[in-house]
């Protein structure tokens, strides 16, 4: 496995405002020896041989009009657009997960959490059922991940839901340490309690929080390697 993710092509979108690109450049790089690839968001093509492609988290455009609105109509998007329509793997975080929506290549929005506060703390992550590789990999435990928004409560109107849970596209929901998950252990108000989906194909992934920021017990918590290595795992 060591060799194959050292083989391994994979991108990284920085936009202005971007603040996470330097923690998945060095999670990437300290647990994997992949050094991603930098795109500016100015550029209209992605690198020849990409097979994976990262939107980090952030403030794309200092989040004016809404979170990642701007970001989705940026020059690099139409050659997102088409990576992920020939099945390119994307991991969008946070921010990403925010212009993963408003690109339309995600369904539902992010909208401002319901106590209307920035909410900067350790979310636990259940996974939902689901046959992604995703799901595949990362089920039978919950994962201890932070989470750094303004704009992170998720929602998709009834029947969109139906269908995201019908199709397997819901991956993580807050939940306790034991992955029981109600009211109380949703941080933001988010339909659900979703924390992250998958496309119907399973090669995107959108997720509000940052596996990049617990790549280390120094920092917290490990528990964001598996998470990442299950997006590597789609691109390979």
């Amino acid at each position: 496995m060591t060799n194959t993710l050292k083989a391994t092509q994979i991108g990284l979108v920085q936009f202005p405002g971007s603040n996470c690109d330097a923690d998945c450049i060095d999670a990437f790089k300290r647990l994997f020896q992949i050094d991603l690839k930098l795109v500016w968001h100015e550029e209209t093509a992605l690198p020849a041989q990409l097979g994976g492609l990262i939107l980090p988290g952030g403030f794309s455009y200092g989040d004016y009009l809404r979170s990642g609105a701007l970001a989705s109509i940026s020059p690099i998007m139409q050659a997102v657009k088409t990576f992920a329509a020939k099945g390119g793997s994307v991991l969008g975080i946070c921010n990403g997960f925010q212009v993963l929506t408003e690109s339309h290549l995600l369904p539902g929005a992010l909208l401002k959490n319901a106590s209307r506060t920035f909410i900067c703390e350790y979310a636990h992550l259940a996974v939902a059922s689901g046959d992604s590789l995703y799901h595949r990999k990362l089920s039978r435990k919950t994962y201890k991940v932070p989470i750094a928004h303004g704009e992170g409560r998720y929602y998709i109107d009834s029947e969109g839901l139906k269908k995201l849970e019908a199709q397997g596209q819901v991956l993580f929901q807050y939940a306790d340490p034991e992955g029981a998950h109600s009211a109380a252990t949703n941080p933001n108000g988010a339909v659900a309690n979703i924390a992250g989906i998958v496309s119907a194909n399973g090669r995107i992934l959108g997720m509000m929080p940052h596996p990049e920021r617990a790549s280390s017990e120094l920092l917290g918590s490990a528990d964001g390697r598996g998470i990442l290595e299950a997006f590597i795992e789609t691109v390979g």
